[in-house]
């Protein structure tokens, strides 16, 4: 059984990306599953001169040993005017500080969503470009447009049933690498 850890890129305590990778994660069969939501992870602005003086937080330590020891990650990745959430971009700044290559080895599964007919599609592009400089194996992404018409609050999945096949395919295909 493989250990897949899950989460968002956004800081907010009503996010819609953790909705989306709370409901992609559900779908994951015959593994551990283990789905954070990133607004309990408060982290300072990264700068050099904090690094040195406080070093790193035991939450931000024990986050980046979560990610080395898990098999495979789905991320749910926010856009804030088009480009990653300054939040999201922090984590990348201080994770890489513990250990450059934090995902290395680490297979992931990105996804994104946003109220607009987009889905932070930008944010997703940007995430599979820099992911990868620090270890990440790309395995597949999945962008959910229109977050309030495709996704029901009511059942927590989404409605949309040619997008929700989508996902469904795609998780199942994630989840197939790990099996024996």
């Amino acid at each position: 059984m493989a250990s897949i850890l899950a989460f968002n890129g956004s800081n907010s305590s009503k996010s819609i990306n953790y909705e989306l990778v709370k409901y992609a994660s559900s779908l994951i069969q015959d593994h551990e599953v283990n789905l954070l939501k990133m607004s309990r992870y408060p982290f300072p602005m990264y700068s050099e001169d904090l690094e040195k003086s406080d070093g790193y937080l035991n939450s931000l330590i024990e986050l980046k040993n979560d990610i080395v020891s898990a098999d495979g990650l789905i991320i749910s990745v926010n856009e804030h005017n088009t480009m990653l959430s300054a939040y999201f971009k922090n984590l990348i700044d201080w994770l890489s500080r513990i250990e450059r290559k934090f995902l290395k080895d680490t297979k992931l599964l990105l996804l994104s969503t946003s109220p607009g007919q987009r889905g932070a599609q930008t944010a997703l592009s940007l995430a599979k470009d820099v992911l990868p400089r620090f270890g990440a194996e790309i395995y597949d992404a999945f962008c959910l447009p229109s977050f309030n018409e495709n996704f029901s609050m009511d059942s927590k999945s989404i409605s949309n049933v040619e997008l929700d096949d989508q996902l469904k395919t795609i998780v199942t295909g994630f989840s197939n690498q790990f099996s024996d």
